[in-house]
């Protein structure tokens, strides 16, 4: 070797002049050819159950109840209740919400309901005081 140059590393398992386990000992993962540990987290990982099906969660559209009580309230006879028409007469609705009117309170106003969720009970209420659910 010349000067300067760096010793080359020792290749171990092929042979040679080491005899037959070539300084590798018996059998076992780390006497094989391109072993590789495996990591520790990777046996966390295989101890989760896995579920069926498709694992992410799409979040429920949040909802806001309005009573038809409410709707007697705020709109005169004959009027179309809808999504903006609400927000108009001060009930605070945030856009993505989904509204629905649910059947608490009395109705006696004729009223047109327009694009949103109506309960089964408000919609009874709804027509006998002779207003549509569209």
């Amino acid at each position: 070797m010349l000067t300067g140059q760096h010793k080359s590393r020792k290749r171990v398992g092929r042979g040679g002049k080491r005899g037959t386990y070539s300084g590798r000992g018996q059998k076992g993962q780390k006497a094989r050819a391109g072993h590789r540990i495996r990591p520790a987290l990777r046996d966390v990982i295989k101890k989760f159950p896995k579920k069926r099906g498709y694992r992410t969660l799409v979040p429920p559209q949040p909802v806001r109840a309005v009573n038809v009580g409410l709707l007697e309230r705020l709109f005169a006879s004959g009027a179309r209740v809808t999504g903006d028409t609400l927000r108009e007469k001060g009930v605070r609705v945030r856009r993505p919400e989904q509204i629905k009117i649910l059947g608490s309170g009395l109705l006696s106003k004729k009223l047109v309901v327009e694009g949103l969720a109506v309960s089964q009970s408000a919609a009874q209420k709804i027509t006998a005081a002779g207003g549509k659910v569209k």
